[in-house]
């Protein structure tokens, strides 16, 4: 059922029925009747006023802060209760480091709905407790407002849930919700390796003598361990053993704990009608970053203000949805990352002390090395010398050796198609290019993809290595690099279109086919690309092995141009990729079925360009990790794939995912493809380049100095700003060996003084009505 039509236009509503107890319901109760005294605000609580799960309550000074701008009696109820510290404590092996700086505040649940409840009261709220709401429908025809703030399973969404499309995922783990008799001193990470597996304890204060603690484990482990044959009392018993040394060998309690599977809840759409989600039943982000009831909060905050703004409540409840959307958005991103290094935790444990706990600290992407080392130098300071940073070098200024090429630093130019050759032969345009990106102070440029022959062009405009003229032309470029960027190397990669050819130039339509002039495409399978599109021939194994062979002789012409890598084009859906993939290979020769037929193409292709190229000299491989589509490759996959093409010489493997097939759902973030990364170098124990929305010198950092990727390879970045390299250290302050100005750009190595900002500060405000003397 759905609410009545029409009720989506009725001005500020007067009569509110707000379904839900917690801490967001009650803030949003308190609010909506502050700003209307002569509403008729009813909030229903199925449980009793005192009745509450989980312990702690965690928020920042953010939050705060729209607390104390939007009802100063709530805030300062809240601060009289708060238990306030700003150390992280990560103990592993019998080590504990600790970072500082972090400026946490937290008070009990209980406390929290005390304080909400007073509000409520004295403002004239009604609070029905131990009381079911009425039926959605009913509620929507009787009250000008319904707020579902009933939590994950909330019952007013799953009646409209044809309305709101909500999604719940759920994750990998278990957790219980535990309480100690005693004070943390900091927020405390201890992991228990067992003999079952490894488990691992969140704990923070929230009182003078109190304390959440959080047990988390996968589910195998979980399982193995026993956990699921054992009652409350048990389970809370086993925990406060396992973590004994954290907890000084007392005791934990539990308050109607139960261990539970951590889901994810998503929606469409978050208002329908005159009924509108809010907190977990609108979206849920993991505990790990401690942002449920902080969402919740700040959704309450933005529903008051957008009903004041507006004049209808259709426009208020749109205006209320665009506002929170993306920073739910965000911070689910930054949840998931962090739930799924912890289910992931034993990847990381043999990484060294440091290492790993720098590794936890920036494991949501949110907290960075340059924040790090804002809020603790100590900290920060003594990974990177464990790192083997030298004293003032930021981790991206390490140099990497891959066979006999060593590295200046950690940045990549990466490959970006440029659609300009002519005739397959670069010209000017890719000579400047390339050119002034090698003077920008990367420690590696790559080329775009070169292809191996006219029929692998992705355009008419694509470069090539497939005629004496070309490899000339690519000479030209490589001994400017050489001769004018000393210490820069240059790369060069080289692919085959497969069924991603004949096509346009992208500015012209993207992987839209040509007018006229199209030449016939081969692939793994007769599969076109995107439907309507031309279908390729599948390729004989005669042509594989003339294939084969156009990716020597590229090869053995990229050597004697001098480039000083190769990247071997295993991505995003072109000719070799195309292998890889079960969406694009449905061959039931030698060449597809499992993995291990459907990388012998490949393979071969490598060894015969392994064979040729100069052995001094590195090659890469470039994967698609995760093909975005249901029943494509997934990172298991990527991390066997990786580990062929290493058994197979490959020096590294560049990470990057997705456009293999037209219908792909990729899902877009800040350096979201790096999670694959750091998996492949982890568990096939290869380095890796890092891809995929990097865009500052922090992430780097940041990267490089947890562990996750070995190098870094930006695109766009460098489009905008082809000095990005040589600009990150001078903001950096950094002059080191890692990078280096060119003689006749030196002048301009510090940034150029825009304006005046020399203005004396304010040192005194004199208040309204003040009298002086």
């Amino acid at each position: 059922m759905l609410p009545p039509e029409g009720t989506s236009a009725t001005p500020r509503p007067r009569r509110v029925a707000i379904v839900g107890g917690g801490p967001g319901g009650l803030y949003a109760a308190a609010l909506l009747k502050r700003l209307g005294p002569d509403r008729q605000v009813t909030v229903w609580e199925r449980n009793a006023p005192d009745d509450t799960f989980g312990f702690g309550v965690v928020l920042s000074d953010e939050t705060l802060g729209g607390i104390e701008h939007a009802d100063p009696v709530i805030h300062e109820a809240l601060t009289a209760h708060f238990v306030r510290w700003d150390d992280i404590d990560i103990v592993h092996r019998g080590t504990r480091h600790t970072s500082s700086g972090h400026g946490f505040a937290a008070l009990g649940r209980r406390r929290l709905l005390e304080i909400l409840h007073a509000r409520c009261r004295a403002l004239g709220v009604e609070l029905r407790f131990r009381s079911q709401a009425p039926d959605p429908d009913r509620l929507a025809r009787e009250y000008d407002l319904v707020v579902a703030a009933d939590g994950v399973h909330s019952t007013v969404r799953e009646t409209y849930r044809d309305a709101f499309w909500p999604r719940l995922t759920p994750h990998r783990c278990r957790y219980i919700w535990l309480a100690a008799d005693f004070a943390f001193d900091a927020f405390r990470f201890e992991i228990a390796e067992t003999e079952h597996g490894v488990m691992q304890l969140h704990g923070y204060p929230y009182a003078p003598d109190a304390s959440t603690v959080i047990v988390e484990m996968r589910e195998e482990v979980w399982r193995a361990a026993g956990f699921d044959e054992l009652d409350e009392s048990e389970s809370t018993a086993r925990c406060a053993k396992i973590f004994a040394e954290a907890l000084g060998g007392r005791p934990l309690k539990s308050n109607k704990s139960a261990w539970t599977v951590f889901r994810t809840v998503v929606n469409a759409r978050w208002s329908h009608g005159n009924v509108v989600l809010l907190g977990d039943a609108a979206h849920t982000a993991h505990f790990s970053i401690g942002s449920g009831t902080k969402l919740a909060v700040e959704d309450a905050l933005a529903l008051a203000a957008c009903l004041e703004e507006h004049p209808t409540l259709a426009e208020a409840l749109t205006a209320y949805e665009e506002e929170r959307r993306p920073v739910v958005a965000s911070t689910q991103r930054a949840a998931r990352a962090s739930l799924e290094w912890f289910e992931d935790l034993s990847r990381y444990l043999d990484q060294p002390p440091r290492q790993f706990a720098f590794n936890l600290l920036t494991r949501s992407r949110r907290v960075t090395h340059e924040n790090l080392r804002l809020r603790d130098a100590r900290f920060t300071g003594s990974v990177e010398r464990e790192f083997g940073c030298p004293p003032g070098t930021p981790p991206m200024f390490t140099p990497f050796r891959l066979r006999g090429l060593t590295l200046r630093n950690r940045v990549v130019v990466s490959p970006m198609d440029m659609y300009s050759a002519t005739d397959g032969v670069p010209g000017d345009f890719h000579l400047v290019h390339l050119g002034a990106r090698a003077l920008g102070g990367a420690g590696l440029v790559m080329t775009e993809m070169v292809c191996v022959s006219a029929e692998g062009r992705i355009t008419p405009g694509c470069a090539g290595l497939y005629t004496g003229r070309q490899g000339e032309a690519w000479k030209r470029i490589t001994d400017f690099v050489h001769a004018r960027a000393p210490g820069t190397a240059i790369g060069v990669q080289l692919g085959h279109s497969g069924r991603k050819g004949s096509t346009r130039l992208m500015w012209e339509g993207m992987d839209e086919p040509l007018p006229d002039g199209n030449w016939p495409l081969v692939a793994a399978s007769p599969l076109p690309y995107k439907p309507g599109g031309q279908t390729p021939r599948e390729l004989s194994r005669a042509r594989l092995t003339d294939i084969r062979e156009e990716f020597r002789a590229a090869a053995e012409r990229a050597a004697r141009a001098g480039f000083d890598l190769l990247e071997l084009h295993c991505a995003h859906g072109y000719l070799l990729s195309g292998f890889l993939s079960p969406l694009t290979n449905r061959r039931t020769d030698a060449y597809g079925g499992s993995l291990e037929n459907r990388l012998r193409f490949p393979l071969e292709v490598f060894d015969a360009v392994r064979a040729v190229w100069p052995g001094e000299r590195p090659m890469t491989v470039r994967i698609s990790a995760t093909d975005w589509a249901e029943g494509g490759t997934d990172a298991e996959d990527a991390v066997a794939i990786a580990r062929a093409f290493a058994s197979h010489g490959a020096d590294a493997v560049d990470v990057s995912t997705g456009q293999v097939v037209a219908d792909e759902r990729p899902e877009f973030g800040r350096s979201y493809q790096t999670p694959y990364a750091d998996r492949v170098r982890h568990e096939a124990g290869v380095p890796v380049i890092a891809v995929g929305a990097i865009s500052s010198w922090d992430d780097v950092n940041s990267l490089i100095l947890a562990g996750r990727t070995d190098l870094c390879a930006l695109a766009r970045p460098h489009l905008y700003d082809p000095h990005w390299t040589l600009h990150a250290a001078a903001e950096q302050g950094y002059e080191g060996p890692g990078v280096a100005w060119p003689a006749p750009y030196r002048a301009g190595s510090r940034r150029p003084v825009t304006g005046r900002n020399d203005a004396p500060r304010p040192r005194l405000t004199l208040h309204t009505g003040r009298q002086d003397g």
